[in-house]
């Protein structure tokens, strides 16, 4: 899709409540290909955080082979845009990674996430790993676990590899048994687990701003708390001191981090001095679709507002065969 498309398509859900986008492309890296600019995407982060009321700007996945310097310049120069980054590393062995044909190698993986965190240096970098490759050796297994330990990964999606009929892999020799998988992976989990806990410790003590969501944790009916997703994507439950006022999904509060888990944030504030509320277009949105479900104009409803496309293209309807 073309750059002007994009921002129009942000652009009108912006003017329809959102203050969130996120970026999706098999490669964003590889994006402008097709028309010639290779530096287009790092011109659309650029071109996002010129998008009046656009809060925040994420995108996923990019591509450790195609990742340059002028998409982390633009990630630390745009106001808008998180400091968060998915970057799929799959295998920490050179081997394997060439076995799976991908073109980069952990040299080059760490070297991008050193230059990440040296203009960025609070950025969360999240990853994908799997586990169990045909062929992979335990030194194989052991390199995977070196580059978990340096890279120090704020979450990492695992998956245990299986073998899928058609693929290349599932042609190879060397198919490991499932003890052998099932084996590894608990050991990456437990070294990630760790990892995790240890960089959420030190979000404790720190003052976050967090984007309030409608879904909330499974113990909230017990713990009275609401959750949400801070800058760098980490997800924070937060309770609402007595006199704070209660916020929307949207809406945007800035608590201080009191507890940390390997997966998410604690913040109980102590009084209302330790908790902000920003009410946004978001919440407003919000408001206006709950009054809109229940057939009620919602304050700032635009008569016969519409909603906005997202850009998938229509398919034709399925033919109705006669039974």
């Amino acid at each position: 899709r073309r750059p002007g498309d994009i921002l129009a398509e942000i652009q009108a859900l912006v003017d329809d409540g959102a203050i969130e986008v996120t970026l999706l492309g098999q490669n964003v890296n590889s994006y402008g290909v097709e028309f010639g600019d290779r530096g287009a995407f790092a011109k659309l982060l650029r071109a996002c955080g010129q998008t009046e009321g656009l809060e925040r700007v994420r995108f996923t996945s990019p591509h450790p082979a195609a990742f340059t310097d002028d998409v982390i310049d633009a990630m630390a120069e745009t106001h808008n845009v998180m400091p968060q980054l998915h970057m799929p590393l799959q295998s920490g062995s050179d081997k394997v990674l060439k076995d799976m044909r991908r073109s980069y190698r952990s040299k080059k993986f760490l070297g991008i996430l050193d230059k990440v965190r040296e203009r960025i240096p609070h950025a969360a970098i999240s990853t994908d790993i799997i586990v169990g490759f045909p062929g992979e050796t335990e030194e194989d297994f052991q390199a995977t676990l070196d580059v978990v330990d340096q890279s120090r990964f704020a979450s990492a999606f695992t998956f245990q590899y299986s073998k899928r009929p058609g693929t290349p892999a599932a042609e190879l020799p060397e198919q490991l048994p499932k003890a052998v998988v099932q084996e590894r992976y608990e050991r990456l989990i437990a070294l990630q687990d760790r990892i995790a806990a240890e960089e959420n410790a030190k979000q404790v003590g720190t003052r976050v701003e967090v984007m309030v969501t409608a879904a909330q944790g499974r113990k909230a009916s017990e713990t009275h708390r609401l959750s949400g997703r801070a800058r760098d994507q980490r997800l924070v439950h937060f309770s609402v001191p007595e006199g704070g006022g209660v916020p929307r999904p949207g809406d945007l509060v800035t608590v201080t981090i009191t507890e940390a888990a390997p997966f998410h944030l604690i913040a109980d504030p102590a009084g209302p001095a330790e908790y902000t509320v920003r009410r946004s277009r978001a919440g407003d949105a919000w408001d206006r679709s709950q009054a809109g479900s229940c057939a009620v104009p919602g304050p700032g409803a635009a008569q016969g507002a519409k909603g906005v496309s997202l850009g998938m293209p229509a398919l034709p309807p399925l033919p109705v065969r006669p039974r």
